[in-house]
């Protein structure tokens, strides 16, 4: 090892240490963590629902078409809370085929927690919000406010 080496390993060591503090880790319903970093280079959107909102219901096979497009990863986050099996039971009867989280990204981010639902995040491949929107949105919408 050389002297310089010996002087910044020590530092090296410290900057990945902090790197890995701001790794954010996102635990699925269904057991899995998605890292946001990986997500990095395509739009994710994040949307907010509850069973109890009829429009998040309508919107729901919109959202589930938007997830199979290949440059676009649907996340939902219920509302009410509701996680672990009980998140899964729902999110099957109410046919959700994109990942559900089991807790709020927002605050990770600064997002403030929606006041009206649904509402629906979009994250641009850079990993910067690009535009919040409330009320249902369909595939197309969502698709035009990417550019794609």
């Amino acid at each position: 090892m050389t002297r310089h080496s010996r002087r910044t390993a020590p530092l090296l060591l410290a900057m990945a240490a902090l790197a890995g503090c701001n790794r954010v880790e996102l635990p699925t319903a269904e057991g899995d963590v998605l890292e946001w970093q990986s997500m990095r280079g395509q739009w994710v959107v994040v949307n907010y629902w509850a069973e109890w909102c009829k429009p998040c219901l309508e919107e729901i096979p919109e959202l589930n078409a938007l997830d199979e497009q290949p440059a676009v990863t649907v996340l939902g986050v219920n509302f009410d809370g509701v996680g672990g099996d009980d998140l899964v039971a729902l999110g099957d009867t109410m046919g959700i085929r994109y990942a559900m989280l089991t807790t709020d990204p927002g605050p990770e981010f600064g997002w403030q927690l929606p006041v009206a639902l649904p509402a629906t995040f979009i994250v641009s491949p850079d990993g910067e919000l690009h535009e919040a929107r409330f009320g249902p949105q369909t595939e197309r919408q969502l698709l035009d406010a990417m550019g794609l």
